[in-house]
């Protein structure tokens, strides 16, 4: 219900702004004038947007009323013909320019290091895209710094909360309110979907869920953090689970992949092409349903800021920040709504992988 009343405004919004930026108007009139301002406020929207989702190079914190970004630049740290590595505000690069580097010239193109000559030029294809030869990247990217930030923060909120329980049972601090979210994830999540092997697997879904939630969290902050809106990450995320579930599978999910028993011949022949398939399509629905999610509350919640400087009434002025903040904390709960859902259908997953089907059978009988 939520989500199609997000959908259902973001969708009047856009037709809104379609029709405010192509209207006809008379040849020679003043509206014009004002169909080209809109145009180009349209336009630096969809690059805030654009700057909003994408991974950066650099911190940025906040731009100010020139256009200079606010923030602190990262390491750029990449691999031609041996490691280099630089701070990323030196000078030009993050302008596009090409930057000097024992001898080679490279530049960044929308987020991606590209090598050039000393002009900087960039060969494009059909598509508009650089054909460059381009390093192996290993810089600590924005997302990259966030993913360790949150990491580091998660071994020592977490191994405090172990030691604190060695010297007593009732929960303190913080532990106070992450207990219940992690009975919740023994009590409703892992025990129903896995069954009694539920304890090989509690790690793995605990720190996946409070991972994915405290970058969902992050997400929120209004710097750009979208590390769950990266798709490259939601596959990796989604990779762990299938090579779990992969790992740990036992006999009888194998075989009801292979060679279902009490299925004819040639159904078998026809559906283990499809089992194979379903393998691979369950970590690809994990991936992309965190991954689309989370980018869509983001575009949905930017797109709404964006509209008041398109129309630029005081009706826009009032009904879009009000719109912002009703998706803005359903945003909040899509947060926790995703993490959850995630660690559920990696539970589902493993536990269809770890069922023991012939002990059922004999159970039954």
């Amino acid at each position: 219900m939520f989500k199609k009343f997000a959908v259902l405004f973001y969708s009047i919004f856009v037709l809104n702004l379609v029709s405010a930026q192509h209207g006809e108007a008379p040849a020679g009139t003043a509206p014009a004038q004002e169909l080209s301002e809109k145009d180009k406020v349209s336009k630096e929207n969809k690059e805030f947007i654009d700057h909003h989702l994408l991974d950066a190079h650099d911190f940025t914190l906040m731009v100010d009323k020139e256009g200079h970004h606010i923030g602190f630049p990262l390491p750029v740290i990449f691999y031609d013909n041996g490691f280099h590595s630089f701070m990323s505000n030196k000078e030009g690069f993050m302008h596009g320019e090409p930057t000097e580097v024992d001898g080679s010239y490279y530049k960044l193109h929308h987020e991606k290091i590209y090598k050039t000559d000393a002009a900087g030029t960039l060969n494009l294809d059909d598509h508009g895209h650089p054909t460059n030869e381009k390093p192996l990247d290993l810089s600590i990217t924005k997302s990259v710094l966030i993913l360790l930030l949150v990491s580091v923060f998660m071994l020592v909120l977490f191994g405090g909360m172990a030691k604190s329980y060695k010297k007593s049972v009732v929960p303190t601090g913080a532990a106070r309110f992450l207990e219940p979210l992690i009975i919740f994830v023994r009590d409703e999540v892992a025990i129903p979907n896995i069954g009694h092997k539920y304890k090989r697997f509690m790690g793995y879904l605990l720190t996946v869920f409070f991972f994915i939630l405290f970058l969902n969290v992050l997400g929120l902050m209004p710097f750009g953090i979208n590390v769950t809106g990266n798709i490259t990450m939601t596959f990796f995320l989604a990779i762990l689970t299938y090579l779990i579930t992969t790992f740990s599978a036992n006999k009888d999910y194998w075989k009801h992949i292979f060679w279902m028993p009490g299925v004819p011949v040639p159904m078998k022949l026809i559906m283990l092409p499809i089992e194979l398939l379903g393998t691979i399509t369950k970590p690809f629905a994990l991936m992309i349903r965190l991954f689309a999610n989370m980018t869509a509350g983001h575009i949905v919640v930017m797109s709404l800021i964006g509209l008041i400087y398109v129309f630029k009434n005081f009706a826009a002025g009032v009904a879009f920040p009000f719109l912002t903040l009703v998706i803005y904390l359903l945003e909040v709960l899509v947060a926790f709504l995703q993490a959850y859902i995630f660690t559920m259908l990696s539970a589902l997953f493993i536990g269809m992988a770890v069922q023991e089907h012939e002990h059922e059978h004999h159970a039954a009988h």
